[in-house]
């Protein structure tokens, strides 16, 4: 039973209320009455905005069907299409040129390329080893991963496997940190007087080749040895550190017991995508679990290797520059909060009228005013150093709802007392009105902007609803050659860069989704800096570190002028190319259609099933052939609206569908074998997650966009409600 408490006008589920008054609030300066004054304010102004993009997303959605289904006999018309979609308000004028004008943004924004961490916020483990994640060590990284082609074997330290790991770190400082003469596996020591590092080749002394690689040294206070010495390379920094008293220190010729490189550089926090938060309690959790990142004091108890201890925010890092003035190094990952999209509404706070309010505005006021006790902290580590908050808004479908978001924002900074434009947002360009009019969205924002990027998923997820009734869509794999796709991750750097961004924002790129392949990611993933981008998407500490070895080699700030050179300031790609719509233009096999219909079914039910059952919405899910993919929603929009589609199209049937859900749910099953707590989905077939898979590919395909949250969220709010009837009656008989 959910109990609620007034607060002005309003209705607030108890937990949620409690932790606002009383955790929440103390220290910002703003009363509790001020808090729930200003939620009400918001609600009543902004409500009905809300209520109308979303109405204007779904009369365009139908607009774009008739069309399609009124002009689909005489083949797609690129023109008659574009005209079409200018008629309708889809695609808006091109703004006049323009640069964005934000002020006071951390470096991590503006100079600084490299890995960024996106983790669910009610995961305090999680949460907090992204946040520290801003360092780790490379030996370890190439140690305990298949980085050099192999996984380690046994228990122990392996001699022969640790000498192999060496010599490839070895060998990439050689790349991009060299020496002025030999190589870094030929020093056997350092000398450091004043300004100047001396790097011993046995009898002989060498220099870095570029002396301002050099930044500086760290002493051991308690013996007075040099610990570490400090280079930086492209704006992120490398410590090589010494400790001959280690096993590995003793055998290297200078007593190199490891080199640790600056990873992730930055962190969202997520309060979207990657959590399944479905009311008062779960939303209370994820604002707990951030009002501690902010005041620098959350922490969670950890067993491994058959300890417990306490994990808590890293601190900086103190160094001595090579001016000798003492300087720090920050500890941890410039944070941003994840906010909710426009659709959403919670049952966490009712209206004067006893409907949920929306969302995204409640995330907005109180996820602005719990940043503001890092705003606000006059000692320790903090998070951000220029005075500003960050919040991701995703989800928004064109410049309109951007601007919804930027006014919303002001007034949010009104009600807490904040400066204008203390509030600086991310934009995921993950809708495709969004990309096809990205300039005058990043001109809606020019004053707050601090990143765009890129999502395969939900913008394929999105392309795939919006153009629903053109025909059948190519399937998954083909997608990522398709068009649309590759002018699509051209045009977000191209009208980044035409935008001002370089120097003042993050051009962001999407997610390496394999944690466990990350020799491929080695491979792979330097596409990212070399495509322009100075952050991109990876899953976990260890892939930061890895990843941040890119950066290295690519100075993304030199790309990005060689790119915008290549392209003489205009778009790759032109707006009809990006508009192409995916069709399917070749006959499937049988086997083809079956394969795809597999791995659409697996992937839905490998996530919905964790996500309705437990509550998790991000975690490593085996895909189809047992390889661990990190997924969240965007996995079942994809998926669901793949099926979808071809459903409609008559390129599969109901009862083949039905058929592969069934096979891949025992499938789903095997696959989680080893957990306890897991409930399997067969033989009956009739547990909530197994419907609510269901449902996302037979009863829902029309819901906007092809969003899942409002299936899961319901499901999910059955089987809590289910589990609470459990527990009462188990106390009842206990008591």
């Amino acid at each position: 039973m959910v109990t609620y408490v007034e607060r002005s006008g309003l209705q607030v589920e108890e937990h949620l209320a409690r932790f606002i008054e009383e955790e929440a609030v103390p220290g910002t300066g703003v009363p509790s009455e001020a808090v729930w004054e200003g939620l009400a304010a918001i609600v009543s102004e902004f409500g009905p905005r809300n209520k109308a993009a979303l109405e204007t997303r779904a009369r365009i959605h139908q607009q774009i069907d008739s069309w399609h289904l009124n002009n689909r006999d005489g083949g797609h018309n690129p023109l008659a299409y574009r005209a079409f979609l200018e008629e309708i308000g889809y695609l808006v004028p091109e703004p006049e040129p323009f640069s964005i004008d934000v002020d006071n943004v951390d470096p991590e924004f503006t100079s600084i390329a490299g890995p960024q961490l996106v983790v669910p916020i009610t995961n305090a483990r999680y949460a907090l080893n992204a946040a520290n994640a801003r360092w780790g060590s490379l030996y370890d990284a190439l140690y305990g991963t298949d980085a050099l082609g192999s996984l380690p074997e046994g228990a122990g330290y392996d001699a022969a496997r640790g000498a192999q790991v060496i010599d490839w770190a070895k060998a990439h400082l050689d790349k991009v940190v060299p020496l002025g003469a030999g190589t870094w596996s030929e020093l056997t020591g350092v000398t450091f007087d004043g300004p100047n590092l001396g790097l011993l080749l046995g009898e002989a002394v060498t220099a870095l080749a570029d002396p301002g690689g050099f930044a500086g040294t760290v002493i051991n206070p308690d013996t007075g040895a040099l610990a570490e010495v400090l280079l930086r390379v492209n704006g992120l920094h490398i410590r090589i550190v010494f400790d001959p008293t280690t096993e590995v220190g003793a055998a290297d010729p200078a007593g190199i017991s490891d080199i640790i490189v600056e990873a992730a550089v930055s962190t969202i926090m997520d309060m979207e995508d990657s959590v399944a938060c479905v009311d008062g309690p779960d939303k209370a959790l994820a604002y707990r679990n951030w009002l501690g990142l902010m005041k620098g004091d959350l922490t969670e108890e950890v067993r491994k290797g058959g300890k417990t201890f306490t994990r808590a925010l890293n601190p900086d890092i103190p160094y001595t520059a090579t001016d000798g003035s003492p300087r720090v190094l920050k500890g941890r990952s410039l944070m941003l909060v994840r906010n909710v999209g426009h659709l959403m509404t919670t049952p966490a706070v009712l209206d004067p009228e006893g409907k949920e309010i929306g969302e995204g505005l409640m995330d907005a006021l109180l996820s602005t005013l719990i940043a503001m006790h890092d705003l606000s902290r006059e000692g320790g580590p903090v998070n951000g150093t220029e005075g500003s908050v960050y919040v991701v808004k995703p989800k928004m479908h064109g410049p309109d709802e951007v601007a919804l978001t930027d006014d919303l924002f002001s007034r949010v900074e009104e009600l807490l007392g904040l400066p204008r434009y203390t509030v600086k947002i991310g934009i995921m360009d993950e809708e495709r009105r969004t990309s096809a009019n990205l300039a005058a969205c990043i001109h809606a924002a020019r004053h707050r902007v601090c990143f765009i990027n890129t999502g395969f998923l939900d913008r394929t997820g999105d392309e795939t609803s919006t153009s629903m009734e053109a025909g059948p869509m190519v399937p998954k794999a083909e997608m990522k050659s398709a068009l649309w796709l590759k002018t699509y991750e051209d045009r977000n750097v191209d009208i980044g860069l035409a935008c001002g961004l370089k120097g003042r924002a993050q051009i962001g790129k999407g997610m390496w989704a394999m944690p466990d392949l990350m020799a491929d990611m080695l491979a792979q993933k330097i596409a990212h800096p070399l495509a322009g981008a100075n952050c991109a998407w990876v899953p976990s500490p260890t892939a930061a570190v890895l990843h941040a070895t890119h950066y290295h080699i690519v100075n993304v700030a030199d790309r990005q002028d060689e790119i915008a050179q290549e392209s003489g300031g205009a778009p790759r790609g032109s707006l009809d190319d990006l508009l192409t719509i995916p069709l399917l233009e070749r006959d499937l096999s049988a086997e083809e259609i079956a394969a795809e219909v597999d791995n659409c079914c697996q992937g839905i039910l490998g996530y919905v099933v964790r996500w309705v059952n437990h509550g998790v919405g991000c975690s490593k899910v085996p895909d189809i052939n047992d390889v661990g993919l990190m997924e969240d929603r965007a996995t079942c929009r994809i998926s669901s609206q793949a099926l979808v589609n071809w459903l409609h199209h008559r390129i599969v049937d109901e009862a083949q569908v039905m058929k592969a859900m069934r096979r891949m749910a025992e499938k789903v099953d095997a696959q989680n074998a080893g957990d306890p707590e897991y409930r399997p989905m067969a033989p009956e077939f009739g547990s909530h997650a197994f419907q609510a898979a269901c449902d996302l590919v037979f009863n829902d395909g029309n819901w906007p966009s092809g969003y899942t949250e409002p299936t899961l969220h319901y499901r999910r709010l059955q089987v809590k409600a289910k589990e609470a009837r459990r527990a009462a009656e188990a106390a009842v008989r206990k008591g």
